[in-house]
């Protein structure tokens, strides 16, 4: 399996992930069930899953009533956008094996 497809299978994963926790947490909370720490959120969105999460903060209308999940998950997602640039073009070669 190569890098790009790793890291797809990878990312992928983490915005179904962000994506169901929202919906799970929503349902929850409409049961008055025990509910998902909302540090849970934002560590899935930074570690990759942050389009899945505010994806699925929209779709479910869950937490956006919450100002730091409305401007920091896209804050998140703005900081991944500018590191994946720097890093595609930056002036060294980082080579996999």
């Amino acid at each position: 399996m190569d890098v790009i497809t790793l890291l797809s299978v990878y990312f992928i994963a983490l915005n179904l992930i962000g994506f169901a926790l929202m919906g799970i947490d929503k349902y929850k909370a409409k049961k008055r069930a025990f509910r998902i720490p909302e540090a849970t959120f934002f560590i899935v969105a930074i570690i990759g899953g942050s389009i899945g999460s505010i994806i699925g903060m929209y779709a479910f209308r869950h937490k956006t009533r919450h100002w730091y999940f409305v401007y920091g998950m896209p804050f998140i997602l703005v900081i991944q956008i500018i590191l994946i640039i720097v890093l595609l073009n930056a002036p060294f070669q980082v080579s996999i094996l």
